[in-house]
């Protein structure tokens, strides 16, 4: 389908002219479409962002938020733990998305955004109270993730000529993880790191109060956003266009029901969402805890901020500089796809001996650290758009939506298991940590004696 020729029945008009056509643009090569598809691109692209973004808040910032509201490792995880576990009701967003269309899943979805910016923007004194707001507030803009991360490939066959398709795949998909990348910018920019992050011979002093006072103008300046674009689609956001661009968009396609069954009984199908549901998912929950990650090897905040925001957005913009050339050239994705990946398996591995650098005794500096990152990133992420074409060649005539929402629950889920035991894996360094602590506090205590 996504990577098919556009047929001589597909190139002529679906229905005859009518008054309501007026604005309708003539594509020779795939049908009729609408100019105003950008803006609806445009407006389903910037909530992505802001969800990706609102996601990534915690991570890049976690020094400065164990001072200012007493976050420990575990928290830090948590809260980026809410991302895939507002997956759990997939089910029920992609049989929404099908019975009802895309507008009212995207008004439901900024709702859900909306509500969970206002309660963690809530400037309780309280920190203990405070914090099981911010633990909600993320829960709910995770129940925003499976519209807006499997609805991409819907709305570029419903509004886009399919020698565009797989480059509005590639924008609508990409511009959230492009949103969790600025926030590895703004983050640590906005928000000062404490003085153990700091350079050594550096005199800059930054108080508790001080950094509370900038994660707040953070959570203030997102709320803010969400909130106009809720407006925003509100008052305009169409499910559909008058006219689908092409036969393709307008064919009949199988039930919510049937379209589960056919998925899940499809080998083919669930080979190929394994192999994109295992990296994307790791290398999620990876970004999410990095600054955690790189604070051993002696990174700074603001260096794991940057490595991480060159390495999605170097994905993101290599990602759909790749579904751009699979638009013109078919029958490469399969390919396209397996170059991806043994990229990123170098790259992992070479940051992986990188850091070992006791065992390997390679050296460790930040040009080798950014250079690995960068790299993994962009492999990974540009392969995104070209999965998704895969998956919609291989079930149709499955509906879209719900054949992204399998593979993105899919790829959560694996997000979800790592940070999961990355969590237990802190607390468990944490009580060691603190066990080793009381044994030398008693020793010393007993040499006093």
């Amino acid at each position: 389908m996504g990577a098919a020729e556009s047929t001589g029945t597909e190139r002529e008009p679906l229905l005859g002219p009518s008054q309501a056509e007026a604005t309708v643009q003539p594509v020779t090569n795939s049908g009729r479409v609408y100019g105003r598809r950008w803006l609806v691109l445009t407006l389903f692209s910037m909530l992505a962002f802001l969800q990706g973004m609102v996601w990534n808040t915690w991570g890049p910032i976690q020094n400065s938020a164990k001072q200012a509201f007493g976050f420990s490792s575990t928290d830090i995880a948590i809260l980026v733990i809410w991302g895939p576990v507002g997956f759990i009701p997939w089910l029920l967003f992609m049989w929404l998305m099908d019975k009802k269309g895309l507008r009212a899943s995207l008004l439901l979805t900024v709702f859900f955004m909306v509500l969970g910016s206002a309660l963690r923007s809530v400037p309780l004194t309280n920190l203990q109270l405070r914090r099981w707001l911010i633990h909600g507030g993320q829960l709910l803009n995770g129940l925003a993730g499976p519209t807006l991360m499997s609805a991409g490939p819907l709305l570029s066959t419903t509004w886009f000529a399919p020698d565009q398709r797989a480059t509005a795949t590639a924008v609508a998909s990409l511009v959230g993880y492009l949103g969790a990348a600025c926030s590895f910018l703004i983050g640590p920019l906005a928000v000062p790191a404490p003085n153990d992050t700091q350079i050594v011979n550096s005199n800059i002093h930054w108080d508790t109060e001080q950094i509370r006072n900038r994660i707040q103008f953070v959570l203030y300046a997102e709320l803010g956003m969400i909130a106009v674009l809720f407006a925003v689609v509100l008052l305009y956001f169409p499910s559909r266009p008058p006219v689908p661009p092409s036969v393709a968009a307008a064919s009949q396609r199988l039930s919510y029901r049937s379209s589960i069954c056919r998925l899940l009984s499809n080998m083919r199908f669930l080979m190929i969402a394994l192999a994109y549901s295992v990296p994307t998912g790791v290398l999620a929950g990876w970004s999410g805890v990095l600054d955690m990650i790189l604070t051993p090897v002696r990174v700074s905040q603001v260096d794991a901020g940057w490595i991480g925001f060159w390495s999605i957005v170097g994905g993101c913009v290599f990602g759909v500089a790749m579904a751009r050339f699979a638009d013109y050239i078919r029958g490469m994705l399969k390919l396209i796809a397996v170059l991806m990946l043994a990229g990123a398996s170098l790259a992992a591995t070479w940051f992986t001996l990188t850091c070992l650098t006791r065992l390997t005794h390679l050296p460790s500096t930040k040009a080798t650290l950014y250079t690995s990152c960068i790299l993994l990133g962009i492999f990974i992420n540009s392969s995104i758009p070209i999965f998704f074409e895969l998956f919609i060649e291989t079930v149709y005539p499955v509906p879209e939506g719900i054949t992204c929402g399998v593979v993105t629950f899919l790829s959560n889920l694996f997000t979800g298991l790592l940070l999961f035991f990355l969590t237990f894996y802190i607390t468990a360094k944490d009580r060691d940590g603190k066990k080793q602590d009381n044994a030398a506090l008693t020793r010393g205590l007993a040499k006093q004696m």
